[in-house]
């Protein structure tokens, strides 16, 4: 009995062995497993946000007040971001008030970054269209001066061809000659802090009440 007893001791520490053996590749196998699936997770999302990089494209409009069309733009589906600056002008970091004075030759205009796959150039464009009067030279409404002009600023030769033939099919909604200038952009320069997101941040301002917000309503009602 006593033999017995010393033999079923050691056959308990060999299976306790055993087990605690099992349990240790077990544990390491799970480990690795999490581990190869966190890296694969890791993986998955640095390559879905290097294609919504590579999707990523700008292009520069100017159509009157760049507080207009930047609240447009901030609407649509697809769009990363919009900013107000100032372009096609012969001298470097314009400020506002020299932009206004006609002096410097720069348009207001916005930069328009978006996400190709969802909102092509040509829908862009389509708005573009229609939320401003692009038969109008240097002036949209009570807006008036060459920093109002209309004016589509393109970063290359696919953007050039998709410009023009934009605008050679829209022509004939109006009944006037669209004045539109197709050039490429050359340097964009940040508008001051307090007009981005001027709608935004002064949705009561009376320019907002009175030009924007009516422009908007006009926009979403082409829409549907």
């Amino acid at each position: 009995m006593e033999i017995n007893t010393v033999f079923g001791k050691q056959k308990i520490k060999t299976l306790m062995k055993h087990l605690v053996f099992v349990f240790s590749l077990s544990f390491l196998f799970l480990n690795c497993q999490s581990e190869t699936s966190q890296t694969f997770t890791q993986m998955n999302t640095y390559t879905q946000l290097e294609k919504s990089i590579n999707r990523t494209d700008t292009i520069v409009l100017g159509g009157g007040c760049f507080w207009c069309l930047e609240a447009v733009y901030d609407e649509l589906e697809g769009i990363v971001d919009v900013v107000s600056g100032y372009a096609d002008g012969t001298t470097m970091n314009p400020t506002y008030e020299e932009v206004c004075s006609g002096k410097t030759g720069h348009a207001e205009v916005v930069q328009i970054r978006f996400d190709s796959s969802r909102i092509p150039l040509e829908q862009i464009l389509e708005m573009f269209w229609k939320c401003h009067d692009p038969t109008t030279i240097n002036r949209q409404g009570a807006d008036v001066g060459t920093q109002y002009r209309s004016i589509i600023l393109y970063n290359n030769d696919a953007q050039k061809r998709i410009a023009e033939y934009s605008k050679q099919t829209v022509q004939r909604e109006f009944e006037n000659d669209i004045v539109t200038a197709i050039q490429p952009l050359k340097t964009f320069f940040y508008a001051e802090e307090y007009h981005q997101n001027y709608f935004a941040k002064n949705p009561e301002a009376p320019y907002c009440v009175f030009v924007i917000q009516p422009k908007l309503e006009k926009v979403k009602r082409t829409k549907k």
